[in-house]
């Protein structure tokens, strides 16, 4: 697993899916522990009118055998400001090409949605049951009310 952007100079891919998300070796197989990213400013487009809506991401999991490289998920991510999608397909569609690619133990992944036509619109998937005895915080994100 050689990472292809880790120390490489790398542009933000044109798309979520011409995005290359690099894995490298759990540094501690075997001992169950979260790894939490936050993302409070993505973006995407909006399928219906092309405007950009905006989103406070976290993204909880359990490593397996791989963790993923944060600056290949960074730009993973990024790609997504020229990408047309609900925020449903958005938000879940982040955490099932994690899960397929990782190969987590346990992934579950939030989006805080700012609102679109008054009306915030958050997302929650998770990739199965929480491993038992897995120390869970809160995603610290509150239910919207000027979010910020």
């Amino acid at each position: 697993m050689t990472p292809k952007h880790l120390g490489q100079s790398s542009s933000l891919p044109s798309s979520p899916e011409e995005a290359v998300l690099d894995y490298v070796p759990n540094p501690r197989p075997g001992r169950p522990y979260l790894v939490r990213f936050t993302a409070p400013e993505f973006t995407s487009l909006c399928p219906v009118t092309g405007q950009p809506d905006f989103a406070h991401l976290v993204i909880d999991y359990v490593p397996g055998d791989s963790i993923v490289e944060s600056k290949s998920l960074k730009l993973f991510l990024g790609a997504f400001r020229n990408h047309a999608g609900f925020h449903e397909d958005c938000t879940v569609g982040i955490g099932e090409r994690l899960t397929a690619e990782m190969k987590p133990q346990w992934l579950r992944i939030g989006g805080y949605w700012y609102p679109r036509g008054g009306i915030p619109i958050d997302v929650f998937w998770q990739s199965g049951p929480v491993p038992e005895g897995l120390w869970l915080p809160d995603q610290g994100v509150p239910t919207y009310r000027g979010r910020g």
